[in-house]
Parts: C-alpha cells; structure tokens; sequence
C-alpha cells in the first residue's frame, strides 16, 4: 500500500526479501499502489510468487506493461478489482492472467465488513475466465470467514484471503482448518 491508490501504507521490498529468505512457502504480494508497473518487476524479483495489482491503479496500457513485466520475471500475475468496478474491467486481460482477485470489502484496510453484493461480479469473472483461461484461479479477499467462504465457493471462488478474521483467533490453526472446511 503505498498511501496514495489506498490511504495505508504497509511494507515494501526488504520485508518481502527477508521473509522469502526464511520461507518457501507461496508468497502472493497484492499491490495496492498507484502505477503498479513501477515496482511489479521489483516485487517479482524480491520474492514474489504471485504478483497481484489493481486494474483501476493505471491506463490500460500501463497495466499491459506490469502483467508483462511480471511474466517476463518468470513470475504468476493477478489483476484485483475493486468493488464499485464493473467485472468488465477485467475482460481484455484474462487471457495473460493466472488469478483475478476481486474485493468484497474496500481495499487498505483490514476488518471492514464483507460485500455480498460481489457475488454477482464473482459469477460473471468465473464465467469469464472459464471461457477464455480455464487455468485462470478466482480469488475472493475481504470479511472471509467460515460462512462467506462457502458462500464465495459457491458463486465460482477458489482462492480466498482470510486475514482479520484468522489473526483474532486464538486457535488460528483450527480457524484455517474450518475456513478450508475440515
């Protein structure tokens, strides 16, 4: 978050560095900055698995550039859509993407209360990228809890970020356990 595309500001690169140094775990950056074709490659070489930015952050052709800055550093690319954003946004970049991530909450800060009302973007995308990159993963990030993940799950989500609704748990192992629906 770079304080100007979301009023937050959060970590940049030297985090990422020093957690990809202790970690092979996945690790999926979403920028929520400004002209993400700044610092996608940057992200992707620092450590980033997945490098994810918003389609509402950049002209068309700059987000063109940060999917192929991305690809070329070898890395997987997503595209997030804010909820006031039509899923049409998306459309012209399917093709080129591993994931599409849309919010149900407004994106910068954590806890907010999750949007329903998404559910019918999320169907449409799913529609969309089983027609033109069946490879293509949906991802759902805000409010997720164990009853709006089922519910996700069911309008065409496959991926979902819990992050509030994990880090309040005392059991957090067993709050990821039930989100994953053991």
């Amino acid at each position: 978050m770079d304080g100007l595309f979301v009023p937050s500001i959060s970590f940049g690169m030297p985090v990422l560095e020093s957690v990809r140094r202790v970690t092979d775990l996945v690790l999926d950056v979403h920028l929520m900055i400004t002209e993400p074709i700044r610092y996608a490659a940057q992200f992707a070489s620092a450590g980033a698995d997945i490098v994810t930015f918003h389609v509402e952050a950049d002209t068309p052709q700059g987000i063109a550039r940060a999917i192929d800055d991305v690809r070329t550093a070898g890395k997987r690319v997503g595209l997030a859509i804010k909820p006031k954003t039509p899923a049409e946004a998306v459309a012209p970049y399917i093709s080129d993407l591993d994931m599409i991530v849309v919010m149900t909450v407004e994106p910068g800060f954590g806890g907010q209360k999750f949007m329903a009302d998404m559910m019918p973007k999320l169907e449409i995308l799913r529609e969309f990228a089983d027609k033109l990159n069946p490879r293509c993963e949906l991802e759902v990030d805000g409010g997720i809890n164990p009853e709006t993940a089922r519910l996700c799950e069911t309008h065409g989500a496959n991926v979902l970020v819990a992050g509030s609704d994990v880090f309040k748990q005392l059991d957090r192992a067993g709050r990821i356990a039930e989100l994953r629906g053991r």
